[in-house]
């Protein structure tokens, strides 16, 4: 049984599933489709070519589908894809895609977007992801699964994140950032593994210890990046050591983090300086 408000404008074309609720002044437009059981709350706009799958909650304010904020953007028929369980709160932008990035704008399941948070256009995000208030991606960007991205954090466009990042608040993320990282920063720069997160997570205890190891000869030994990652790959059997070192070894935008400088011992060299 369909729940909608006399007030809510549906659009002849629209595919609306049973157990739907519509609040008061809402806008579905013709080419919208909603799973069964997604709440949507007041004064929500949904346009475009968007598909919207099952038990999703849209609360007041959000503008889902809407037209990209992108120049070169000609009317063309690109997508927005939903998937389940997803909580999409008050004030949130969700464009759909473009001719430029592969015409559709992707998101997963059981993800939590926050207050203000805005998808760009081609954005593709997986599953059970977390954007805190603010948060915003540019066009072409990509999270892998169990990304959390803090509040006022804006993501640059054709960005890549990894599986488990998390993305510390107020930061300005301007390259990748590896699977199993934690960045933070104006610009942003990698700062460790994400322990906490992998310790929440499914990921076996040994397997952290192994990501450890990995992340030392990455990150700590000064070393090219690509070819100490090359070198994990041919030698581990890790599948989550293979995944962080694939995705550094593909990435097109650079990987930032800090080189450890060096230590020298000054007693070495002042022993050094009186022997001569």
């Amino acid at each position: 049984m369909k729940n909608i408000h006399p007030t809510a404008i549906i659009e002849e074309g629209a595919e609306i599933a049973e157990e739907v609720r519509i609040g008061p002044f809402c806008y579905i437009g013709p080419n919208v489709k909603i799973g069964e059981g997604t709440h949507i709350a007041s004064h929500t706009v949904i346009d475009g070519r968007t598909t919207i799958g099952r038990n999703n909650r849209i609360f007041s304010h959000a503008s889902i589908g809407t037209i990209p904020q992108d120049l070169k953007y000609a009317g063309e028929e690109s997508e927005l894809i939903i998937g389940n369980d997803n909580v999409i709160r008050e004030y949130t932008l969700f464009n759909p895609g473009t001719k430029g990035g592969g015409m559709v704008t992707k998101v997963g399941d059981k993800n939590l977007f926050m207050g203000y948070v805005h998808l760009g256009h081609d954005v593709i995000i997986g599953d059970r992801c977390i954007l805190a208030n603010g948060a915003t991606l540019a066009g072409h960007v990509e999270l892998g699964n169990h990304v959390v991205i803090g509040g006022l954090t804006p993501v640059h466009q054709f960005v890549h994140i990894g599986d488990y990042v998390m993305i510390g608040g107020a930061s300005a993320v301007a390259q990748d950032i590896p699977p199993y990282c934690l960045a933070e920063g104006n610009r942003a720069v990698v700062k460790g593994l994400n322990l906490t997160g992998l310790r929440r997570s499914d990921i076996p205890r040994e397997e952290i210890d192994i990501l450890r190891r990995a992340y030392k000869k990455l990150f700590d030994e000064g070393r090219p990046i690509k070819d100490a990652a090359q070198e994990l790959i041919e030698s581990s059997d890790s599948m989550y050591v293979r995944n962080l070192c694939e995705f550094i070894k593909r990435n097109k935008r650079g990987i930032p983090f800090k080189r450890k400088e060096k230590t020298i011992k000054v007693n070495a060299i002042k022993e050094s300086i009186d022997a001569s």
